[in-house]
């Protein structure tokens, strides 16, 4: 997913703020998932819940305000967790940060295999 930095994105030193990182992997997270053709609002009305479990970021090199990135994701499982591994890479190609995030499926508030979340993925799990 193609992304730009914007201004308000950057702390004092006018590179972006660790924590939008966070925000640039939620946002290519969602977006996947949607065209996956999951909906949240659905799943949750079924009693299904997708919750991050664990998140990890190596930061690498610095985005600064205006630069233009390729925000993209890997997905595969282990037994009830779904792992996420993300990269956020700069217009010439060289990796800004590096990310895992695992989720896991609540049922009705209790862990699942989140076999619900498998057939939805299924073609996109390595």
């Amino acid at each position: 997913m193609e992304m730009s930095v914007r201004d308000y994105e950057l702390d004092c030193e006018s590179i972006v703020n660790n924590a939008n990182y966070l925000h640039y992997m939620e946002h290519t997270r969602h977006t996947f998932c949607a065209e996956a053709g999951m909906s949240f609002v659905r799943m949750h009305e079924a009693g299904v819940d997708v919750v991050v479990r664990k998140i990890e970021i190596e930061y690498k090199q610095s985005l600064r305000g205006g630069d233009h990135f390729v925000s993209c994701l890997r997905l595969e499982r282990r037994g009830a967790r779904f792992i996420f591994h993300q990269d956020i890479l700069k217009s010439n190609g060289e990796i800004s940060a590096q990310g895992v995030v695992t989720v896991v499926v609540l049922k009705n508030g209790k862990l699942s295999r989140g076999d619900e979340l498998a057939r939805i993925f299924q073609k996109y799990i390595r």
